[in-house]
């Protein structure tokens, strides 16, 4: 049992911190509400959960055998994150174009985990702590899986509330635009570490 309560105080201490998944989720629920925001919020739970599952059982390892391959994935998931607080940035409170009157869908907010940095440090260091070698090792990711599955949409749904509710304080044009160009702002500095560690490389 104290096992299982150490894996869900990680999954609501991991989930719940500010980071690029709850940065969009929170945007989506000023710019679009609630209702159509959930696939977003559910594309990334859903999305995490068998991320999770297949660094499991040895996705990561992959890195290992081709270090090229982490690379490229680090430069499209930094280019993806830019472009998104591009889209956020745009994202005014009387939207125009159809682009920005749709949120983002179910499948994007599940891909989005294979680009996401925290979501792979989460990930990594979820199955390095809270696994062993040996029988139960499957039990055991499936058990972490599972916990974050159903800790992160609460966790991550709060944030998801919080930009639907400020919605009521932010009717004014500019005042959600100035919202949007905040966050677009937390979004390209979640990015930046990542950067970093890219120039060093490619240097």
């Amino acid at each position: 049992m104290d096992y299982l309560y150490a894996v869900v105080l990680f999954a609501i201490s991991s989930s719940i911190t500010p980071g690029p998944n709850n940065i969009m989720v929170m945007t989506s629920g000023l710019n679009f509400g609630v209702r159509r925001s959930l696939p977003l919020l559910a594309g990334i739970c859903v999305g995490f959960a068998i991320m999770l599952l297949l660094v499991g059982l040895g996705f990561g390892q992959l890195f290992s055998l081709w270090p090229d391959l982490h690379l490229l994935i680090k430069v499209i998931g930094t280019l993806y994150l830019l472009y998104l607080a591009w889209l956020i940035a745009r994202s005014a409170g009387m939207a125009t174009s159809k682009e920005q009157q749709q949120p983002l869908s179910f499948i994007k907010g599940a891909l989005f985990q294979w680009v996401n940095a925290k979501a792979w440090v989460v990930a990594t260091g979820a199955i390095a702590a809270f696994t062993t070698v040996g029988a139960s090792f499957y039990s055991q990711n499936l058990t972490i899986a599972l916990t974050f599955f159903i800790v992160s949409f609460p966790s991550v749904g709060v944030w998801m509330l919080f930009g639907s509710l400020l919605k009521r304080w932010l009717q004014h044009g500019k005042a959600r635009q100035w919202f949007n160009y905040t966050m677009a702002l937390l979004l390209v500095i979640s990015v930046l570490p990542v950067v970093t560690e890219l120039l060093t490389q490619l240097g």
